[in-house]
């Protein structure tokens, strides 16, 4: 069994449930824990919200605030677990966003830049990480990092 399932197991058996709001992952956190069996009890929605206009339309993030701090931001991924969490109530939500490259990346925001949102009891964890590899490099290593993370809070 995979850490990723053990993890699974471990919210299912706590009966914790879950969400995700995923830009530069595009669904594999969703698509990690859906690949388990009974995960019906605690997996509750996984959004992808790629482009501004779907953070907008789908998550109610603050245009001034995409305007101001970008897309991949601190703020951004903050924003998107508080608007999600509005939403579901779940006991985790989640949300990603960065740049996977290949291209995209500037000086400021090179490509593996990645914000991780995770709210947890009321407490909301962000971090900032630099990924190098491939895009899907980038995107496992986000993946990986979620679930490490959320085993250590669970």
């Amino acid at each position: 069994m995979s850490s990723v399932n053990k993890i699974i197991t471990k919210l299912i058996k706590r009966n914790i449930s879950i969400s995700t709001a995923e830009s530069c992952t595009g669904g594999l956190i969703a698509n990690s824990i859906i690949k388990n069996t009974g995960v019906s009890k605690i997996f509750s929605l996984g959004i992808i919200c790629y482009s501004n206009n779907s953070k907008i339309k789908y998550l109610s993030i603050s245009k001034n605030n995409l305007k101001k701090f970008g897309a991949v931001s601190s703020n951004i991924a903050e924003e998107m677990i508080n608007k999600l969490y509005n939403k579901e109530k779940t006991k985790i939500t989640i949300s990603t966003t960065g740049i996977a490259g290949p291209k995209g990346g500037s000086s400021k925001k090179p490509v593996g830049l990645v914000f991780i949102g995770i709210k947890f009891k009321n407490k909301n964890y962000i971090y900032k990480k630099n990924f190098s590899g491939s895009r899907l490099d980038v995107q496992r290593k986000t993946k990986n990092f979620v679930f490490k993370k959320i085993d250590d809070l669970i």
